[in-house]
């Protein structure tokens, strides 16, 4: 596990942009924390670094259930809030996105057994006046995601 205290939003941002390069094919990011805690930010900013495109509108995928973003490799962008059921994935190809992709996703819990099993999870919490960041996965993946935390 590695973390590390964000102090405001700039430092979500900063953090996401830190990490987005270093993701690749076959990565699935789980972002999990409360209402509020900087999910949807974290996420936003992730995706403008990986499409080098600092001003490109990222909508939530909250009724869509999904955005794509094509680049090298496509980002998935999913939002399994509204998901009813966790076999509503197959539905929304997220075994391919796992394979030919990278796989963002927010509330991760109401995925249930569908997530896999090297998931990275990305946990949000509130500390004080900022966020405690905590990023949890296999230990080659997050040893080469560790530079993105120091």
């Amino acid at each position: 596990m590695m973390e590390r205290f964000l102090a405001d939003e700039d430092a979500t941002v900063a953090l996401a942009r830190a990490l987005a390069p270093l993701l690749q094919t076959g990565d699935c990011l789980a972002l999990s924390g409360d209402l509020g805690m900087g999910k949807s930010t974290f996420a936003r900013a992730l995706i403008r670094a990986r499409m080098e495109e600092p001003e490109l509108e990222v909508p939530s995928p909250t009724f869509t259930l999904v955005q794509f973003y094509d680049g090298a490799p496509p980002l998935y962008h999913f939002d399994l809030y509204r998901l009813a059921d966790p076999d509503e994935l197959i539905e929304l190809g997220f075994d391919e996105a796992l394979e030919d992709g990278i796989s963002l996703i927010e509330w991760p819990e109401r995925g249930g057994d569908m997530l896999p099993d090297d998931v990275l999870t990305l946990s949000l919490e509130e500390e004080g006046d900022g966020r405690r960041v905590r990023l949890r996965g296999g230990q080659e993946r997050l040893a080469a995601l560790a530079v993105a935390f120091i």
